[in-house]
């Protein structure tokens, strides 16, 4: 078993923020959206993992060679962007024959790896949503196994939205009915997209059986972000280690993260806070916001707010969406 994570998304819904930064390395809960996937399928004896990159696709590696030595981790470049499709079937020639579990790049779900590693079906995540239009959508049967999947349809004829986790057994098949698709042109809003050549595998008779996944998180926009920021906070909680960082007259209203080497005195910290390594947080209030690492805040009060590394903000109360690399003075 492969697991495939593609991660060359430009991430423009989370500009300014990408133009420096991977939307897979956002910080989020003390960890990143790609380490959360890693992990989860790691724990899960998974032990090779194709990442498909692009833009800023050097810092993926980076990352992945820090802080995962011990994987064995290929790397694909999809230079031309053409949808996940396109991008999976880049990883053709490594993945062979093997089965293969693909997790998209910026989904976050809660699910029993195991379980589905352990079925002999093929399988597809599903999550009930109030408006399926923006994404995959399975039709299944009353056993749970999928009878037809669509991208993004007009008329949904049912409101399981496929989450982005796909196990894959019959990875021949599904190159095949990929590079069909390619020569057809057979694209979804201009793109290539992998749902279509599921369907082609079904109309191959190749069962899929679906699972539901307990939480699905969205990181692709800074409200979801947040969203998801607060929820995985309080899941991490019991990993927050107060020796890390220095606290000096200041309060920490948890659940909040608080990287290695940070500074935080006569400030409030919290609740749903995630503050990246060796920054300083003084005389500041900060709640239900994401901060990069190396970053310095003064006299600030922050809510709902996106801030980059290498960041300095001094100045009053501000609600906020800034990169990396960036001085403001709102004094």
């Amino acid at each position: 078993m492969k697991a495939i994570i593609p991660v060359a998304g430009a991430g423009t819904k989370l500009r300014p923020h990408t133009y420096t930064q991977p939307k897979a390395l956002i910080p989020l809960a003390g960890k990143t959206v790609l380490s959360i996937i890693v992990e989860q399928l790691k724990d899960a004896g998974i032990s090779e993992f194709i990442f498909i990159v692009g833009y800023l696709g050097d810092k993926i590696q980076d990352f992945v060679a820090e802080h995962y030595p011990d994987i064995k981790a290929y790397y694909v470049h999809q230079t031309d962007r053409q949808g996940i499709g396109h991008a999976v079937k880049l990883t053709r020639d490594i993945v062979d024959k093997d089965e293969v579990f693909v997790v998209l790049g910026d989904s976050i779900c809660e699910y029993d790896v195991n379980a589905v590693l352990k079925s002999k079906y093929s399988m597809l995540g599903v999550k009930k949503v109030d408006d399926p239009r923006e994404f995959g959508v399975a039709e299944i049967d009353d056993d749970g196994f999928i009878e037809h999947v669509v991208e993004k349809p007009q008329i949904p004829k049912s409101n399981l939205a496929l989450v982005g986790v796909y196990k894959i057994l019959e990875s021949d098949l599904l190159f095949k009915c990929l590079e069909d698709n390619m020569t057809q042109g057979l694209k979804n809003r201009g793109e290539y997209s992998l749902t279509d050549a599921i369907d082609c595998m079904l109309k191959m008779g190749i069962q899929f059986k679906s699972f539901k996944v307990e939480n699905w998180f969205d990181c692709g926009k800074k409200e979801t972000l947040l969203e998801s920021n607060a929820t995985l906070l309080k899941k991490f909680a019991n990993q927050q280690n107060p020796e890390e960082y220095k606290s000096e007259n200041s309060v920490i209203i948890q659940p909040v993260s608080i990287g290695p080497g940070c500074i935080v005195k006569n400030s409030i910290v919290g609740p749903n806070v995630s503050i990246g390594e060796n920054t300083t947080v003084d005389s500041s209030i900060i709640k239900n916001s994401i901060i990069g690492s190396f970053s310095n805040l003064i006299d600030i009060v922050l809510d709902s707010s996106l801030i980059g590394s290498d960041t300095g903000i001094c100045g009053e109360t501000r609600t906020l969406n800034i990169g990396d690399n960036t001085d403001i003075d709102l004094g």
